[in-house]
C-alpha cells in the first residue's frame, strides 16, 4: 500500500500490516525525458550489437535473477502481501520470458524471404527485416510486479529496443530491484525505471516509442486515445471477468481444485482469474458442496502456512467487499467468507450462491478473493452466460469430453481458453496472450509476434538481374512507350486467363 506524502515523495507499505519499506522520490516529467534521452543514446549500440549479443548479456540478467530469488521474494512479499509460493512463481517461474527470447531472438529476428505475388515483382528478390522501436515504455500494475515486467521487457529487449519502465506506485521496489540486477551485471544502459503516479506515467507514454500498458480499462483507454494523437503503436492489457464452464461430465475434484486455486491465487488480483463459475444443474449441488469444504480449508495469512495473503491496497478491498455486500443485498447467499479484517488489506475467500448477472459480482471486475457460482440448465446457456460481458481476456472449460471441450472453446468470446485447467496459457509463450472487446488491444508473447511487434517492419526489393538505364514505365512518356505498357499491364493483371490457356501455372484454387 503506497500513500503519496508530499508532491516529491512516495511512501511504500507493507499491505498486511501498513509497515513502512520505503520513501521515494518521485519522477516529475523533467526526470522521465532525462531518462529517456539517456536511454536512446544507448539504445543505437544495443541494437546493433546483434541478437547473440543481447541473448548473453539476458541470459546472465537470469542467472543473477536465480542467484537473488530470496532476496526478490521476500522484497515482493513486502510490498504486496502475498503468500511465499505465490511470490515465487514471480521470481522463477518469470524467468521463462527471458529463456524464450534469449533463445530464439536470432531467428526471430532473421531477414524473411517472401515470394512474388505476380509478374509484376518477379523481377525482384522481396524480403522483410525487423528494426527495433528505439524506446519501449512499459507501465505494469501493482497485482505482478516481476511477472508483467519481465513479460513485456525480456523481448523486448531482445529486439533491440532500450526500455522505460514505470511500476505502479503500490510497488516499485521489486521492479527496481530486478532492474538493479541489469546493471549489476555491467549490462549496457538501456533499461531503467521511473516511479510516479498517473503523471510520470503520462509523460513515459509522450517519450516512448512505443508503449505497452498492463491495467485498468480506462486507464488504457486513454492511453490509446493518447497514442492515437501522437501517432505511436501501443499494445493494452486490460481488465477481465473471466468465466468457468463446469460441465455435467466434469472431473469434479479436478474442477473443484483447479476454480479454487484458479479463483484465489494472489488473492484474486489475476487478470485472468476465474471470477464467475457456471455450473450444469445436474452436478451443480456437488460441485457447491466440494467447493465451498475446499475454500473453508484454506487459511488466509502472510505468514508461512499461509494459502491466501493481502490484496494490495485498501481500494480493491473496498470494491471486493462492495461485490459481495450488494449480491447479498439482492438475493445472494455467503457459503463461507464474505468479510474484510479489521487490519490490514484482507478479505476473507469467499464463495456465493444464488447470482445472476443483475449483479456486480457476476458482471464488473471484481479482482479480489471471491468465487461467485450459478447454476445453468445446459451448455448453450452456459456460453451465452459466458459471453455476456464487456470483458474477453480467457475462460475455462472443464469436462471429460475433450473434444467437447473444444467445441465449446471455440464458441467463446475469449483471448484465451483453458480446458481442465487455469492460467496454462499464461507461461505458453509461444502463445498470443490478448484480450478481446474491452480487454485489451494487441498482444503479448506469442513467439515471433511476442518479439516482431517491438520493431517495425521494413519492406525491401533488390534486383535478381542486371537493371536497365530507365524503366518501361518511367518518363519519358510517348504514345508507343504507352501501348506498350498497356499491353504488358493488361497481360498482368488479366494473368487468370492465361493460366487457364496453360500459359502459367495455376496457383491454388
Amino acid at each position: 500500500m503506497t500513500t503519496l506524502v508530499a508532491h516529491d515523495l512516495l511512501e511504500v507499505r507493507n499491505p498486511a500490516d501498513n509497515y513502512l519499506l520505503a520513501t521515494l522520490d518521485v519522477d516529475g516529467e523533467v526526470a522521465v525525458a532525462d531518462a529517456a534521452a539517456d536511454l536512446r543514446r544507448a539504445q543505437a549500440a544495443w541494437a546493433e550489437s546483434g541478437p547473440q549479443a543481447r541473448a548473453q548479456w539476458l541470459r546472465r540478467w537470469r542467472s543473477w535473477i536465480l542467484d537473488h530469488t530470496d532476496e526478490l521474494t521476500a522484497l515482493l512479499q513486502a510490498e504486496t502481501g502475498k503468500v511465499r509460493p505465490d511470490a515465487l512463481v514471480e521470481t522463477t517461474a518469470s524467468c521463462e520470458f527471458i529463456s524464450h527470447y534469449a533463445d530464439n531472438a536470432a531467428r526471430y529476428l532473421a531477414d524473411e524471404s517472401v515470394k512474388p505475388a505476380g509478374p509484376l515483382s518477379l523481377p525482384k528478390r522481396l524480403y522483410t527485416r525487423y528494426s527495433p522501436y528505439p524506446l519501449v515504455g512499459i507501465i505494469t500494475p501493482w497485482n505482478f510486479p516481476i511477472t508483467l515486467f519481465l513479460m513485456d521487457a525480456a523481448p523486448a529487449l531482445a529486439a533491440g529496443c532500450a526500455v522505460l519502465a514505470k511500476p505502479s506506485e503500490e510497488t516499485p521496489l521489486a521492479s527496481g530491484r530486478l532492474i538493479d540486477g541489469w546493471t549489476e551485471i555491467g549490462a549496457p544502459p538501456v533499461l531503467t525505471q521511473v516511479v510516479g503516479r498517473g503523471d510520470t506515467g503520462a509523460a513515459v507514454v509522450d517519450a516512448a516509442d512505443f508503449v505497452q500498458f498492463t491495467g485498468s480499462t480506462a486507464t488504457g483507454r486513454r492511453i490509446g486515445v493518447r497514442c492515437a494523437e501522437l501517432l505511436k503503436p501501443y499494445s493494452l492489457e486490460l481488465g477481465g471477468k473471466d468465466p468457468a464452464i463446469v460441465l455435467e461430465d466434469a472431473d469434479l475434484d479436478r474442477a473443484v481444485n483447479g476454480i479454487t486455486w484458479g479463483g484465489l491465487f494472489n488473492s484474486g488480483q489475476v487478470c485472468i482469474s476465474v471470477e464467475r463459475v457456471y455450473v450444469a444443474a445436474p452436478i451443480y449441488d456437488e460441485f457447491v458442496q466440494r467447493l465451498t469444504a475446499k475454500v473453508r480449508g484454506l487459511s488466509q495469512a502472510t505468514a508461512v502456512g499461509g494459502d491466501v495473503g493481502a490484496m494490495v491496497t485498501a481500494n480493491q478491498v473496498d470494491i471486493a467487499d462492495r461485490h459481495v455486500t450488494d449480491a447479498v443485498a439482492s438475493g445472494a447467499r455467503v457459503l463461507v467468507g464474505g468479510t474484510r479484517a479489521a487490519t490490514g488489506n484482507f478479505f476473507a475467500p469467499t464463495v456465493l450462491v444464488d447470482v445472476d448477472h443483475t449483479m456486480t459480482c457476476m458482471t464488473k471486475e471484481t479482482f479480489g478473493p471471491t468465487i461467485p457460482v450459478m447454476k445453468v440448465p445446459d451448455e448453450d446457456e452456459a456460453i451465452r452466460l459466458a459471453n455476456d460481458s464487456d470483458y474477453a481476456l480467457s475462460a475455462t472449460v472443464w469436462t471429460r469430453d475433450r473434444a467437447r471441450g473444444q467445441r465449446v472453446a471455440a464458441r467463446l468470446d475469449a483471448g484465451a481458453v483453458n480446458i481442465n485447467d487455469v492460467f496454462s496459457n499464461l507461461f505458453a509463450t509461444t502463445l498470443p496472450h490478448n484480450g478481446w472487446k474491452q480487454s485489451g488491444v494487441g498482444a503479448r508473447l506469442g513467439g515471433a509476434y511476442g518479439l516482431r511487434k517491438y520493431c517495425r517492419t521494413q519492406a525491401v526489393t533488390v534486383p535478381r538481374v542486371p537493371t536497365l538505364g530507365s524503366e518501361l514505365t518511367w518518363y519519358p512518356y510517348s504514345q508507343r512507350r504507352t501501348a506498350v505498357t498497356r499491353w504488358v499491364l493488361r497481360a498482368v493483371a488479366n494473368r487468370g486467363v492465361a493460366a487457364r490457356l496453360g500459359l502459367r501455372r495455376p496457383g491454388p484454387r
